[in-house]
């Protein structure tokens, strides 16, 4: 019986090492949503796999989903965001942001629109030395919304521009009280 093969992009959100050469990873994809998947012997020398599967790189993957879960067939690097980021606290919101997709995006659900932002919001993060306070939580803010812990009625039109709007002050930040507000609800709801 044949498996099928799926290639998707996805952020590496952590790491669960296994045995001796062995781990699984959290993977936050494109198709698929987050899943675990497993690989093998990548944690020996040499592993070609090994350099591509490590925390906060953004791959293309192969996967494929067997009996007992999904197993990583052949990977390609096409990025780190920790190791790209231009400053140290460039590298901070990097690991907060992953941090935040941990906890919030749970399951295997494609949504390639939230995968698309959050993409975007490590771009912004890569592109500038200096993310203002009020342009991270508003990062949180918006993905707050995508996934329904905010509803969209309350934040109006500002939840839907481009995070280039906001840095290039096209249109003004958003009240920061309120953004803390929405955060804090949106938390409360969540339970997590």
């Amino acid at each position: 019986m044949a498996y099928a093969t799926y290639t998707t992009d996805a952020i590496v959100c952590g790491t669960y090492r296994r045995n001796t050469a062995d781990a699984s990873f959290l993977l936050f994809t494109r198709d698929l949503g987050m899943l675990f998947a497993d690989a093998r012997s990548v944690r020996e020398e040499r592993s070609r796999q090994r350099y591509a599967l490590q925390d906060f790189s953004r791959i293309r993957v192969s996967l494929v989903k067997g009996k007992t879960g999904w197993k990583i067939g052949s990977t390609e690097i096409l990025e780190n965001f920790y190791h790209d980021a231009p400053s140290r606290a460039g590298r901070g919101l990097v690991v907060s942001l992953t941090r935040f997709i941990r906890r919030f995006c749970q399951g295997e659900a494609h949504d390639a629109i939230l995968y698309d932002n959050v993409i975007e919001a490590f771009y912004f993060v890569m592109r500038d030395t200096h993310v203002p306070t009020v342009l991270s939580r508003l990062i949180e803010v918006r993905l707050l919304v995508h996934l329904g812990y905010v509803p969209r009625s309350v934040t109006g039109d500002w939840c839907l521009r481009p995070l280039s709007d906001y840095h290039e002050q096209v249109v003004p930040y958003p009240d920061s009280v309120l953004l803390d507000r929405l955060y804090t609800a949106a938390i409360n709801a969540s339970q997590l």
